[in-house]
């Protein structure tokens, strides 16, 4: 009876099924999260010079190897995916004033200025002029996060605000941010020029904002008085190259896209009666049944090319592109330029890198950053799980700013003393 009762055993090949089933998920965690990728120190690129020496000497980050956290850090995905969702963690909030600019085409740019919180390691007076990524503004996490870091390290900080980024912020004219106007930064940076005249300029671009900022500096070299230096983070160089990478589905490119034009639709739509309303003097190009083609875009491109390029009067998305994006402007800057690029960023495809690689190996003033891990703007620095509240991207840019700072008081100081000799011979 209790023979009959007894349960039969299973066949061997049952373990088997399991133990690869496991295996199978095991293998699918470790390739997601990119567990097997070794940390290092970022990848750079330079020229030989006394510049390039004394930052290196200067910023041991760049030497250091950037350490994500354990578990997920090494997913380009999910560092990008933390950044839009969360932006930083136990964010701070500095106190700012907003300052208002009318346009000559009657817009109002917005930004707002935040005061050093201790003095200078060089005790100047400098101010970082900051423009956020697209659609971005002051009251952003990442934002906040590293302005209040560099309040404390004893710069004044002005941030952009994209025109119209601003849930609350009316548009008074027919025009928002392009991927390429450098309108409201000039703005900005004029404003900050006449109100400090003693005040020097780091430059700090985020994403979109790298574009703009080295593309103003590039315009004219009259640009480029009382700054420091400038630097661009996460930025694709030329937007006319990344449309077709923009388009495909690996690392989720296309994915990434749709959600990017559905966060821009929803922004145009917010602001259809000051772009699109009955009595708006509307751009020459711009029409009531573009609105009903923004409804049904499902790219960026598609809306650059249905709306953002009309704007400013582009003919065609080709032309938009080519003239908006900073790759033909950054041989014309001449300050010293530090851009950075995530190795695993999803939305920045490796055939872009070659433009800041080729840069660095023509110009002495530019050093190109690349390190393997930290996604699209992410860079969380922690040990296992939990990422720190400051990032590898924010301490970076900061210690550049102050190698820079240095190297210009050297600088100065040895021009000082070599006067002073040559005035007693």
């Amino acid at each position: 009876m209790n023979a009959m009762l007894e349960t039969p055993e299973l066949p061997a090949v049952f373990d088997g099924v399991k133990l690869a089933a496991v295996a199978a998920v095991l293998y699918v965690i470790v390739r997601c999260l990119n567990l097997k990728s070794p940390t290092a120190p970022p990848e750079l690129y330079f020229q030989d010079s006394a510049l390039s020496h004394f930052l290196l000497k200067s910023c041991p980050l760049l030497t250091k190897e950037y350490i994500p956290p354990l578990i997920w850090g090494k997913s380009g995905h999910i560092q990008t995916a933390l950044y839009g969702k969360m932006g930083r963690v136990r964010s701070p909030h500095p106190y700012g004033q907003r300052k208002f600019i009318t346009m000559a085409d009657g817009a109002t740019s917005t930004f707002d200025l935040f005061e050093p919180l201790a003095e200078h390691c060089i005790g100047d007076d400098i101010t970082m002029v900051i423009c956020p990524g697209i659609a971005n503004h002051s009251e952003k996490q990442y934002i906040r996060t590293f302005v209040d870091y560099a309040q404390k390290n004893g710069y004044r900080c002005a941030v952009l605000n994209h025109l119209g980024a601003l849930p609350n912020i009316e548009l008074t004219s027919p025009r928002m941010f392009t991927y390429g106007c450098t309108w409201e930064f000039g703005a900005m940076v004029n404003y900050i020029k006449k109100t400090y005249p003693l005040t020097q300029l780091v430059v700090v671009g985020f994403s979109l904002g790298g574009n703009i900022v080295c593309k103003y500096l590039g315009e004219t070299q009259a640009n480029q008085e009382r700054v420091l230096c400038c630097v661009s983070v996460c930025q694709g160089y030329s937007a006319l190259r990344a449309q077709e990478t923009f388009m495909q589905w690996d690392h989720c490119r296309r994915f990434y896209n749709f959600l990017m034009a559905d966060n821009m639709k929803k922004i145009i739509l917010s602001h259809r009666q000051a772009l699109f309303g009955d009595r708006v003097k509307k751009p020459q190009f711009l029409e009531d049944t573009d609105l009903s083609r923004l409804y049904t875009a499902t790219s960026l491109m598609q809306i650059d090319d249905n709306v953002m390029r009309k704007f400013h009067g582009y003919n065609s998305l080709k032309e938009y592109y080519e003239e908006e994006s900073c790759m033909r402007y950054l041989h014309r800057i001449y300050v010293p330029l530090m851009l950075v690029n995530a190795a695993d960023d999803p939305l920045v495809h490796e055939s872009l890198l070659t433009i800041p690689k080729s840069l660095s190996e023509k110009k002495e003033n530019v050093m190109f950053v690349l390190p393997l891990h930290g996604g699209h703007l992410g860079f969380f620095e922690g040990s296992v799980l939990f990422p720190e509240p400051l990032t590898w991207m924010d301490k970076l840019v900061v210690e550049y700013a102050n190698a820079i700072c240095q190297w210009e008081r050297n600088k100065s100081q040895c021009s000082d003393t070599e006067q002073m000799e040559a005035d007693l011979e």
